[in-house]
């Protein structure tokens, strides 16, 4: 006869508790869904004026897209797989603090720790400069090691 362990019941109580978390989760997001479908009726969101005039000032010209055509906005789109597959697929949260939270540590990762092949791997905005090429190499974790940066401190 086989008896579960302490360790086991544990695993078998918290995979369930996990799974309702996920549907609660599932449930939520459906029903904002249904909200916003309901309250748009069929309408395009659309910038209003002052954001609009907002982004004049700031120097940036807002183009409008045709409906679904993801490949006129290459970057955006390829923002959004990075940070998916990077960070949000790969996390539960548990509240809007802690995906508020785990996005602004993406971000930091992303401009400041991120090699990108479009500048010839190469880091958007660095934090400092980059170290020597001598010396010991120390990692940088962030969402407990997920996003990992590793650098060489200066002399």
């Amino acid at each position: 006869m086989n008896v579960l362990q302490p360790w086991q019941l544990l695993l078998v109580t918290l995979d369930g508790w996990i799974n309702r978390q996920q549907q609660d989760v599932i449930a939520y997001i459906q029903e904002e869904n249904r909200i916003l479908r309901n309250k748009l009726k069929g309408k395009q969101i659309r910038f209003t004026t002052e954001f609009r005039r907002f982004l004049k000032q700031q120097g940036i010209k807002a183009l409008r897209l045709a409906a679904r055509s993801p490949n006129l906005n290459a970057h955006a789109e390829r923002f959004v797989r990075s940070i998916k597959e990077g960070c949000l697929d790969r996390m539960i949260f548990f509240g809007e603090g802690s995906l508020h939270g785990a996005i602004r540590q993406f971000l930091v990762f992303y401009h400041h720790e991120r090699n990108h092949q479009g500048f010839g791997n190469r880091l958007i905005d660095p934090l400092g400069v980059v170290g020597p090429l001598e010396g010991s190499v120390t990692c940088r974790e962030r969402l407990g090691g997920m996003l990992r940066y590793y650098y060489r401190d200066a002399a």
